[in-house]
């Protein structure tokens, strides 16, 4: 009975994992499956060695929402730590470097999948532009493919983050049986990650981390990245180029330049006036007009339910001291993966994953400036997932 709900702690972490790529609802109920599993079998709870930090954050968030008064208001923040389980469940059940390296095919499968219908997607709106007769880039900018997912952002950095895992795979791993196809996979993912338009992710993420691939894989091929970036601005289609030229000159308020400038003055007026605890979880959404600046008005087209910046959020949100305490567990995380990888003791399989781990965190912490990335639950819970991947891999590589 032990091994049966110990195999079952197992299948449905993994299977919470992968469904994390077009569900969060079967992803968190496969989550509360897999505890209670994990709990039954009564095997050793395990944390990644970054209980402190994490601990600091939790603490920060709650002496926040009990400062601000705001309690009903702040409770989503609470509510969102469900999410962190999927460390404590991924840290105890997974063991083996292959069971990693069979996810991370796994959530290629799916990936790709969820690609190939956001071409689908591209298609049909592409033929509503031009039966319209109006400009593909205003027509699309608004409502861009979403793949299995609700909303563009959310699709492209989970693309970004499998498209980096699996570069580490193709770039490290010594297991060549799936390769292939997965270069295939690839290729059809990077091209849905693009047609999504995201700045944040094509232009900016995702380079960072492929950057930090290619300089541990074949580092002159670096030096080439300049000219292969001109080259592919050169023949991308007109609305694609119009989305790399609008970061300099947006199309009004079909590009959010000015909407992004608003946050991050009125964000960091939040800070001065809250540095230590914040306005509280939830307030930069209900107090945002309380504090926008008067020339800034009437506002941009935009969202402005948080700053699309997870440095001036958290800050905002919950103090400069919350803020430093997810600072220091990112670090921390990434000093680790890098220890281990200095050690030269790792196999093939080990540093395929404390790579990949290492690029898709500064590919989200690269976004991060120009997106509130980890405030989405499904973003959140693929970055929790590679921080325990990359700690079994540096425990193999012990």
């Amino acid at each position: 009975m032990k091994l049966y709900l110990e195999r079952s702690a197992f299948y449905l972490t993994c299977a919470a994992l992968i469904s994390i790529l077009f569900s969060i609802a079967v992803s968190q109920i496969l989550l509360a499956f897999a505890l209670v599993a994990l709990l039954l079998s009564r095997q050793p709870l395990r944390l990644p060695p970054i209980k402190v930090p994490l601990a600091l954050f939790i603490a920060g968030t709650v002496i926040s929402l009990l400062a601000s008064g705001q309690i009903q208001e702040g409770l989503p923040q609470i509510k969102k730590f469900y999410v962190f389980l999927i460390l404590l469940a991924a840290a105890s059940t997974i063991r083996k470097i292959a069971e990693i390296r069979a996810i991370v095919l796994l959530w290629t499968v799916v990936a790709s999948l969820s690609a190939l219908f956001s071409l689908y997607q591209f298609w049909r709106k592409y033929q509503e532009a031009h039966r319209l007769h109006v400009s593909l880039y205003d027509f699309y900018v608004g409502s861009r493919i979403t793949g299995f997912m609700s909303h563009w952002m959310t699709f492209g950095a989970e693309e970004m983050i499998v498209l980096l895992m699996l570069g580490a795979y193709l770039f490290f791993s010594a297991e060549r049986r799936w390769k292939p196809a997965c270069w295939l996979c690839a290729a059809l993912l990077l091209v849905s990650m693009v047609l999504g338009l995201t700045r944040g992710i094509f232009l900016l993420g995702f380079p960072v981390g492929l950057i930090y691939l290619v300089w541990f894989w074949k580092r002159w091929l670096v030096a080439a990245a300049p000219v292969v970036a001109v080259i592919a601005f050169l023949v991308a289609p007109p609305f694609l180029k119009e989305r790399v030229t609008s970061v300099i000159h947006p199309h009004g308020d079909e590009d959010s330049n000015r909407h992004r400038a608003v946050l991050r003055e009125t964000g960091l007026i939040m800070i001065r006036a809250h540095p230590w605890l914040g306005l509280g979880p939830e307030q930069v959404n209900h107090q945002f007009k309380k504090w926008v600046p008067a020339d800034a008005l009437p506002l941009p087209v935009g969202y402005y339910g948080h700053l699309h910046n997870i440095y001036l959020q958290y800050a905002a949100e919950r103090g400069i001291p919350t803020l430093l305490a997810m600072l220091w567990l990112i670090g921390k995380v990434l000093w680790d993966f890098a220890a281990a990888l200095r050690r030269k003791l790792a196999s093939a399989e080990a540093r395929f994953i404390l790579h990949g781990s290492i690029a898709a965190i500064l590919a989200l912490l690269a976004e991060g400036f120009v997106e509130y990335n980890l405030g989405d639950s499904e973003v959140l819970t693929m970055f929790l997932a590679i921080v325990a991947f990359g700690y079994i891999a540096r425990e193999a590589a012990a």
